[in-house]
Parts: structure tokens; sequence; C-alpha cells
């Protein structure tokens, strides 16, 4: 077993801390007594996934093991996540495929012959071809795209069907091929807690009309933290439209939890502590940096981009879905979580290249604050690693640059509506449906590789309950009329931003810095 999370505290022997920059890396020295956040290392992956896959199958949870549930005759529906996770994604073999192999195996020994696959994409952008077959492998695509394999389509009104309402009020929707078959499967990669359980099929399977019910600013201010679900409204709203869906059609659910080994073995320095580092690792860092500090950001992006991790499973799980994901929470808990005693006056972040939102694109300036302070701030169980009205410090270039194919409606947003109100609630209630029902949004999203026209919307809700939170956020290294625009404060060298923290936080203030990726989750005591 890798070692756990450890919290150090900077002295004069505590050499500089890696922290990522967007397409690039760089050392900063942190101030004598600052803590620096590690996670843990990464948990040793079971040794013979298929044999595990296998016999969770046989034996599920609360439930019939899955060859007892198939027949000739049968509707038979499998859907799994999408690109969206994990990230960096995952090297052949993908975990998913492992499973769907599985299945579809067990399916054709019992003669199901009406079987198709949906990529729960629910408002993200189609997946491409290539990007399907990485995730499935090679025999399932050949066999089953692109007649039986496909994205799901939000927006195709005869494809969604209204399953119902729930108690409070939320409207609850599905696939339609989902919704009319004898059993659905869905397929999960749970890399945080925020992911899997009834929120799989609730979202990826929905629509905007359901997922609305729970993308609120009201919701997600309510949400404490989206990474822990029993203090998530967010999952609140998710539990009670997926019961819905389980009262409504047959599931079965698989989920998979990977370890954190995110970065191949040309990157592996940025997998390690400092300390560790050797001089393979220390001439690996001057070497990225050396190609990051002086390539146009096209040829970082593409040579980031193009890394593949090399996860290990971890835990496989099958069966009735409550069982099945306390099981995997577990199991995620167990690589992710790290003891923190106390909050702090500054935390510091570097923001990586890759977000849910901008796989094989740029992170535009709205992905950098849904990656910041939505996800990133908000990996923490009980408070968050910065108290009440204290300061955020980001490391990103935070650049005017858009992906005009994924993300149309970002520019759109960014340009008129930040232009006029960075007020969550305020956009929400002036310019939310504006956007989502725009015709040529929808179009977009339905016939090329565009994101749902409100998806922007969603990616600044993301970052509300932060935005609430802090007193002050400070980008270092960004575009100055950038960071403005999206209302923070701009400094060129860590420094700096520490100085115009003091003016919000007082002097002398306490400082953490979360050692992102791999991934942790801070339990804040």
């Amino acid at each position: 077993m890798g070692r756990p999370g450890a919290v150090i505290e900077v002295d004069r022997t505590t050499p500089p801390t890696l922290v990522h920059f967007g397409e690039g890396v760089r050392l900063e020295r942190l101030p004598l007594g600052s803590r620096i956040v590690y996670p843990p290392d990464p948990l040793p992956p079971i040794p013979h996934p298929e044999r595990a896959i296998r016999r969770a199958l046989a034996h599920p949870l609360e439930d019939d093991p899955l060859r007892e549930l198939l027949r000739p005759g049968m509707r038979l529906t499998i859907a799994f996540d999408d690109l969206s996770l994990p990230l960096p994604p995952m090297a052949r073999p993908d975990v998913r495929q492992l499973v769907l192999e599985e299945i579809v195996e067990m399916a054709a020994e019992a003669g199901v012959e009406d079987l198709e696959l949906i990529v729960a994409n629910s408002l993200h952008r189609r997946m491409t071809e290539d990007e399907i077959r990485h995730v499935v492998g090679d025999r399932i695509f050949q066999t089953f795209y692109p007649e039986r394999l496909r994205n799901h389509d939000a927006e195709d009104p005869d494809q969604n069907v209204l399953v119902g309402t729930t108690a409070a009020g939320e409207e609850v929707t599905l696939n339609r091929r989902a919704a009319e078959s004898d059993l659905l499967v869905y397929v999960n990669l749970t890399l945080v807690p925020m992911d899997g359980g009834h929120k799989s099929l609730a979202t990826g399977l929905g629509s905007y009309r359901s997922v609305r019910a729970h993308h609120t600013v009201s919701t997600l201010l309510h949400s404490r933290s989206y990474m822990n679900p029993p203090d998530s409204a967010l999952h609140a709203s998710c539990i009670r439209q997926g019961q819905l869906i389980e009262d409504a059609v047959r599931c079965f659910h698989v989920e998979t939890s990977v370890n954190t080994h995110c970065f191949p073995a040309i990157a592996n320095f940025m997998q390690k502590r400092e300390t560790d580092w050797s001089a393979a690792d220390q001439a690996a860092f001057l070497a990225v940096k050396q190609l990051t500090d002086i390539a146009p950001p096209d040829v970082k992006r593409a040579a980031f981009h193009s890394m593949r991790a090399p996860y290990g499973l971890t835990a496989v799980h099958a069966g009735q879905v409550d069982e099945v994901h306390e099981r995997t929470l577990e199991a995620v808990r167990r690589q992710l979580l790290v003891q923190v005693d106390g909050q702090t006056d500054v935390v510091t972040i570097g923001v990586p290249y890759l977000g849910p939102y901008n796989v094989d694109a740029c992170m535009n300036p709205v992905l950098v604050v849904c990656m910041g302070l939505g996800y990133l701030f908000n990996l923490y169980r009980g408070r968050p690693v910065v108290r009440q009205g204290g300061v955020a410090i980001l490391f990103h270039p935070c650049r005017y640059e858009f992906d005009a194919v994924q993300h149309p409606s970002y520019i759109d947003f960014y340009d008129e509506v930040l232009a006029d109100t960075r007020d969550p609630a305020e956009i929400e209630a002036r310019y939310e449906r504006c956007f989502a029902e725009d015709p040529w949004y929808r179009q977009l999203y339905r016939t090329s590789y565009a994101y749902h026209g409100v998806h922007p919307f969603y990616a600044w809700y993301w970052a509300a309950h932060a935005l609430q939170h802090l007193g002050d956020v400070i980008v270092v290294g960004g575009q100055r009329e950038v960071v403005h625009h999206l209302g923070f404060k701009c400094a060129s060298t860590l420094q700096d931003a520490l100085e115009m923290a003091e003016q919000t936080v007082g002097r002398y203030p306490s400082i953490t810095h979360l050692h992102l990726p791999p991934l942790l989750l801070a339990d804040v005591q």
C-alpha cells in the first residue's frame, strides 16, 4: 500500500514545491510555516481486473447475478460514462472497456440480440469516433458502432421521455431507448466522490429539462461540498430523480474506481513529492519547463493532451445502486482522504491544463473558474481548507482563448453575460433560458462537438459556493484584462499575491498549498 497523504510544514530545508500552471509547470518557494497538503500515493491496483469484474457481476450486491437477468428476446441497453473522466484519459484498456466486454459476452451467451450501447454524455459534447473507440475498445466499437453504439442526444424530442416528477417538483427525463428497455445496465468510473450513484442516470441520460432541477445556483450554494454527497443538495436532488428512474426501469449498476496514477513515465515527477525526486525526475522537470516556457500554446497543449494515464483498478462492485455506490465511495475515500488540522487564511492552488470539459481543447477563462473554484476548491470533506472570508490564490495563464468548436456558447457567455454581471443568481434569472433554448446552440450540440448552450452557466454556478465563501480571489500569471473581466485580482508573482492577500486577511496569514494533481480529498477537522 502506498503512503498516506501528508501535511508538511515548510521549513528552511523544504525544497520548492511543484505548481501546475495551465499547460506548464513551475517551482514556487512558499513562506516558512506554510502547509503543503500532499495526496496519498496511488493504491496498488487489483492484479487481475477481468477476474474481479466477473466476480462482481456473478455476486452482485442486493441483486441477482447479471447472467440470470439476461434472456433471449429481451431489450438490453448499456450506458456508460463519457470522456469527462478520468483525467487525464486512461491508457488502454480503459476499465469501462473491460466491464463492457464482459457484459456483452454474457448477453451473447444468453441469446440477447436487441442490445444497444449509449454514451451518457448528458449536456456535454458528443464523443468522436476515436474517443468512443478508445473507451470501449476495438471489438465492441467494430461490432456496434454506429447503429447500436451512439451518443445520448439530450435535445432530440423523440428520443427523450418524461419519466415523472419527484415529490420536490423535479422533472425526470430519460433517454427513450433506456426507458423502454427490459434491463438498463450502467457502467460507471468513479474518480472523485461526486461521481456515480443515482447521479449517473439522472444526469448522464437526462436533458436540460431534468438537469436544470439540480444545477441551480441555490442548489449549489447548499452543497457543502460537492465531494461529500451527504452534505450536497445536488446529490439529494439526483437521488430523488434516480429513485424515480429505478422505480420505472429495471436497472443494474456496475461501478469502478481507479487509483491516482495519473501521469505516464515521462512525466512521473509530477506524481511525486519533491523530496522524492531523483536526478532523472529533476532532469525531466527541467525539460518540461524549458519546453513549456518557449513553446507556443498549441504545441504545449498537444503535448499535454496526448498523455494517457496508467490508472489501476482499485474496486469494482455491481448490483443495486445504493449499496454499490457506498462501497465505491469507501474505495475512493481510501485513495483520496488526507487529514488536515484546521482551516487557513490563504489557500494556493495550481490549476492544471485539463478539466472535465476541455479534453483536447484549451481551458478557456470560464473553465479556469470552474476548475479552480468549482472542482479544486471543493476537494474537501467537513469544511473548506480556507476559512470564511479567506483568499484563494490560483496559478494559471488565464488567456483569452476559446475552442470555437467545443465552446461556442462560452464565448458569448464571457463576452456578453460577464460584461453585464458576474452575480450567479442574476445570471441565472436573466440569461440562462435564452442560451439553453437557443436554436443555433442546440444545433451545434446535436450535430457538431459543442457543449450545450447552457453549459457555461453551469460552469460558472459551480464556483458559486467558493465565490460566496471567499473574501478574495487572486490569479498569479494571468492576463490582467481577462482576470479583471472575471472579477478577480491579478498578480505577477506569488510574493505579490501574498502581499495583496494581506489586505483582506491581515498581516502574516496562515497559508496552505494543495499539491494537485494527483487528486486528494482534504478531511478538514
